[in-house]
C-alpha cells in the first residue's frame, strides 16, 4: 500500500472535538488533590471561560447547519449533536466537581457561599439592607406584553426570568417578566464576620436577587423563576475590502458583538419546562442548546471569589522569576548584544528585562527609531507608555497595531488613537491578514553608521500573561536578521512587495511552504536510510496539509515527537499511518505557549522559533514570523528547556492514544516508576526562581 493511499484512508481527528478534549485535560487540574484548593477553583473557571469562547467562535456554523437539517459537509446536524453531547458531559463534570468536591472542601476551611435557606437572622438582615440600598435601585424588571417585547439580552450577561400570578396595575395577566442584572454589580459579596470568628461567609449576587424577587413585583406572586445566561456568536466579521476606515468599522462592530446569534442557553437546574421552553423559543434555539446547571450559570465569575479570599495556604506558593542568566543588571543591552544573542525563557526568567530593553532605547539619545508590532499588550501597558514617551523625545516610532486581535479589539483601537495623538506612525498591517508576528526593531546611531537591535518573541508584549505563559524572547543584533525585520516592517507599512529575506521566514508568503518542504526532505532522508528526528512544540496542530505531511514523513521512517498543548488533529501511533508519531500535551500551572521547531537529519540539526502555531489561519491568513537559532549554545539550551524536559514529563503530560483519546503519562508507567514523577515546569521553576 502506498503512503499516499494510506494517508487518504485514515481520517484526521476532529478539530472541535479536540478543543473540547483539551478542556477536559484542563479540568483535571480542578480534580487534582495535589493542587491548592483555590487554584482548583481557578481551573474550573478557566474551563468555563474556554467553553464561552468555544461557543462564541466555533459553534455557530454547527448550530446553523442543525437548524437547516444539513446532512452533508463540514457542518451538519450530526456535528452539532456530537459537540453538544460532549459539552453537556463536560459541564456535568464541572458542576459535580464544584458541588461535590470544592464547595465541601472550602466549607471545611471555614469558607462558604451561604444560600438564603442557611442564612441566620443577622445575615438575612445584612443581605436585605444591601439589596435595598445597593442592588434594587439598579434593577429594572420588564413585564412582557405587546408594548414590552422580550428585551435585548447581552452576550454572557446574568438575567432572571420570572413567572407571576395575579394581575398587573392595569388589570392584565401578563405572567412573564425579565430582570437584567447589571455587570457593574459584584458577583460575590463577603458578609460581615462574627467578632472573633475566622470564618469567611459570602453571598452571591444571584442568590441575593433570587431571595428578594418578590420585592420587585409588589402585589404579584412569583410562582416560578430561574437565572439564565445566553452565549452568542462574537467573532467580528468586517469586509475589509469594502470599508474605508477599518478602525471605525471595528468600533461599530464592537457595539453589535454583544447581540450576535444566540448559541447556548444556561438556566438553573430547577428551571421549569414552561420557562426554559419560553426562553428557547425567544432565542430560536433547539432543546440540546439548553444547559441546566446546579449552581451559578457563570463559573467564570469564581475568579472574583478566589481573589476575595485571603488564604495564602490555599494558593500556589508565589513564584518569583529570576533575572535572565545571560544579562547583567545595569549593563547596557546594546553593549551586551554586540557580544552575541540573548535568550529569555519566560516566565522562569523575568519579562521585566524586555521592558528594560525598550526603556533603555527610549531614554538613549542615540536611538533614532523604534518599530513595534502590537497584538495583545494588556489593559494597562507600560510598553505603550514607553512608546509615547519615545515620540515625545523625538524618536521615530512606528507601531503596527493589530485591530482584530480577538476580544482585544477595543483596547488596541484605544492604544492606536493614543499613539497617533502624540505623533507616532500607526499602521494596521495588511488588509485581510492579522499581524500576529511579535517583533521590536530599534535603530541606533553609532560610530560607523546606524545599527539595528531587535527583540523577537513567541508570545505577546503583555506583562500580565508573561507571568503565566511560557514563551521565548530573543534579543539580537544580528545584521542579517535585523535587516529582515526592517524589510518586514517596511512591507507592513507600505504594502510594497516583500524582498528576499536573509534568515527569517514569514507567513503567509513562505512559512507554510518552507515547513512542508522540510517535512518532505526529512521523509526522503529517512527513506534513504538516514536517522531523522523531528520535535515540534506548539499550541495547536490543525492545518491538514501539515498534519498529513507529518504522517507521510512518519511512514517514511521519521521519528516525530509533538508537544501540542491544545487541539491536535493528527492521531498518534495508528498502525500503518502514524506508527512513528508520538503526541503529548502538557497542562500545568503555567500555560504552555512557546513555539519551537526542531529538525535533525543525521548529524545536521536546525531549530526555529516562531509566533505561529501549525494552523491554517496562522499559515495563510496571518502575518507570522519564524527565525532560526544559529548559536549552538542557545540552540542546545532551547532543546534542553523546551523539548527534552517536556518529553520527560510524567506528572503534567498527557499522551494521545491511537483511538484519539488522551491518557495521563503517569498511567503508562510501571507501578514502581509512579512513585517519583517528573514535571517540566517544576524543574524549570526550581532552576530559575528566586526567593521573594
Amino acid at each position: 500500500m502506498s503512503g499516499t493511499n494510506n494517508l487518504n484512508k485514515t481520517p484526521l481527528l476532529d478539530r472541535d472535538q479536540s478543543i473540547l478534549a483539551f478542556n477536559e485535560r484542563v479540568m483535571d487540574w480542578a480534580r487534582r488533590r495535589d493542587v491548592p484548593l483555590l487554584e482548583r477553583m481557578r481551573y474550573l473557571a478557566i474551563v468555563s471561560s474556554n467553553l464561552d469562547e468555544f461557543f462564541e467562535v466555533r459553534m455557530a456554523p454547527h448550530l446553523t447547519a442543525a437548524q437547516a437539517n444539513e446532512q452533508r459537509g463540514l457542518y451538519t446536524t450530526q456535528t452539532f449533536e456530537r459537540l453538544s453531547d460532549q459539552v453537556h458531559a463536560l459541564v456535568a463534570q464541572q458542576y459535580a466537581i464544584y458541588n461535590d468536591e470544592l464547595m465541601p472542601l472550602l466549607e471545611k476551611k471555614g469558607i462558604k457561599i451561604v444560600p438564603h435557606s442557611e442564612r441566620n437572622p443577622r445575615q438575612r438582615r445584612w443581605v436585605k439592607e444591601f439589596f435595598v440600598n445597593e442592588v434594587q435601585p439598579l434593577l429594572m424588571p420588564v413585564g412582557l406584553d405587546p408594548a414590552h417585547p422580550f428585551p435585548q439580552v447581552a452576550n454572557k450577561s446574568l438575567n432572571f426570568i420570572v413567572r407571576l400570578a395575579g394581575k398587573d396595575a392595569f388589570g392584565r395577566e401578563n405572567e412573564v417578566a425579565i430582570v437584567k442584572v447589571p455587570r457593574i454589580l459584584p458577583r460575590f459579596l463577603r458578609m460581615p464576620a462574627v467578632k472573633g470568628s475566622k470564618q469567611m461567609h459570602f453571598v452571591s449576587i444571584s442568590s441575593m436577587i433570587r431571595s428578594h424577587l418578590g420585592d420587585l413585583f409588589p402585589g404579584r406572586q412569583v410562582t416560578e423563576f430561574s437565572q439564565f445566561r445566553v452565549t452568542r456568536h462574537s467573532d467580528l466579521a468586517v469586509d475589509e475590502e469594502e470599508v474605508k476606515n477599518l478602525r471605525t468599522a471595528l468600533r461599530k462592530g464592537l457595539q453589535q458583538r454583544h447581540f450576535g446569534q444566540a448559541l447556548r442557553l444556561e438556566v438553573s437546574a430547577g428551571c421549569s419546562e414552561f420557562l426554559s421552553g419560553f426562553l428557547l423559543a425567544q432565542f430560536g434555539l433547539p432543546a440540546n442548546a439548553l444547559y441546566r446547571v446546579a449552581g451559578p450559570v457563570n463559573l467564570v465569575r469564581l475568579n472574583q471569589l478566589v481573589d476575595m479570599i485571603d488564604a495564602p495556604a490555599l494558593r500556589f506558593e508565589p513564584y518569583h522569576p529570576g533575572w535572565p542568566v545571560q544579562l547583567t543588571p545595569g549593563q547596557s543591552y546594546f553593549e551586551r548584544l554586540r557580544q552575541g544573542d540573548v535568550l529569555i525563557h519566560q516566565p522562569y526568567e523575568s519579562f521585566d528585562a524586555v521592558l528594560g530593553f525598550l526603556r533603555e532605547a527610549v531614554l538613549d539619545p542615540d536611538v533614532v527609531a523604534i518599530k513595534q508590532t502590537i497584538y495583545r499588550t494588556g489593559s494597562k501597558s507600560e510598553l505603550m507608555d514607553l512608546l509615547r514617551e519615545a515620540v515625545r523625545r523625538g524618536k521615530e516610532v512606528t507601531a503596527v497595531v493589530e485591530l482584530k486581535a480577538r476580544f482585544d479589539e477595543e483596547a488596541n483601537i484605544n492604544y492606536a488613537e493614543r499613539l497617533e495623538s502624540v505623533g507616532a506612525q500607526v499602521v494596521y498591517g495588511v488588509v485581510g491578514l492579522k499581524t500576529h508576528a511579535k517583533m521590536m526593531l530599534i535603530t541606533r546611531r553609532e560610530a560607523g553608521g546606524l545599527r539595528r537591535y531587535a527583540h523577537l518573541s513567541t508570545g505577546n508584549y503583555n506583562p500580565g500573561t508573561a507571568r503565566l505563559y511560557t514563551d521565548l524572547s530573543y534579543l539580537t543584533a544580528d545584521p542579517q536578521l535585523t535587516a529582515d525585520l526592517d524589510q518586514i516592517f517596511l512591507h507592513l507599512a507600505s504594502q510594497n512587495r516583500l524582498g528576499r529575506l536573509n534568515k527569517a521566514v514569514i507567513a503567509p508568503f513562505h512559512l507554510h511552504r518552507a515547513l512542508l518542504d522540510r517535512l518532505d526532505a526529512a521523509g526522503k532522508a529517512a527513506a534513504a536510510g538516514k536517522e531523522v528526528r523531528i520535535v515540534l512544540k506548539m499550541n495547536a496542530l490543525t492545518d491538514e496539509p501539515l498534519a498529513r505531511a507529518l504522517a507521510e514523513a512518519s511512514q517514511r521512517g521519521v521519528k516525530v515527537d509533538l508537544i501540542v498543548r491544545g487541539a491536535c488533529v493528527l492521531p498518534a501511533q495508528v498502525p500503518g499511518y502514524t506508527d512513528n508519531v508520538r503526541v503529548r500535551s502538557v497542562i500545568g500551572r503555567l500555560l504552555e505557549h512557546s513555539r519551537v521547531f526542531y529538525f535533525r537529519v543525521g548529524d545536521d540539526e536546525e531549530l526555529w522559533l516562531s509566533s505561529a502555531d501549525w494552523m491554517n489561519r496562522n499559515m495563510l491568513r496571518r502575518v507570522e514570523l519564524a527565525w532560526p537559532v544559529t548559536d549552538a549554545q542557545l540552540r542546545q539550551r532551547i532543546i534542553d528547556e523546551c523539548l527534552l524536559v517536556y518529553l520527560q514529563d510524567t506528572r503534567d503530560a498527557w499522551l494521545l492514544q491511537a483511538d484519539g483519546q488522551y491518557r495521563p503519562a503517569h498511567q503508562t508507567l510501571p507501578p514502581r516508576a509512579r512513585a517519583v514523577l517528573q514535571s517540566a515546569q517544576s524543574t524549570l521553576m526550581a532552576r530559575y526562581g528566586t526567593k521573594g
